[in-house]
């Protein structure tokens, strides 16, 4: 009678894991939300500039209005 010969071999399973991508989707998330803050940001700095502008052209308009005026008075004198 010929010997039956068992040989067990382990079997090795291997789990890959993988991550959901929620760090990626929450980085878009703050990239979006970055972006969003810089363009209010810089909108209102140039609204600030068009208002300082203005007050400056009004400024150089009084001052305008009042030399006439007292070249007015000077000539009226």
């Amino acid at each position: 009678m010929a010997e039956d010969r068992i040989t067990q071999t382990p079997h090795t399973t291997v789990i890959e894991r993988r991550g959901s991508n929620a760090g990626l989707v929450i980085g878009l998330a703050v990239l979006v939300v970055v972006c969003i803050a810089a363009y209010f940001l810089f909108a209102g700095t140039s609204s600030e500039v068009s208002k300082n502008n203005a007050i400056s052209s009004a400024a150089k308009s009084v001052e305008s209005t009042a030399d006439k005026a007292g070249a007015a008075i000077d000539k009226n004198n």
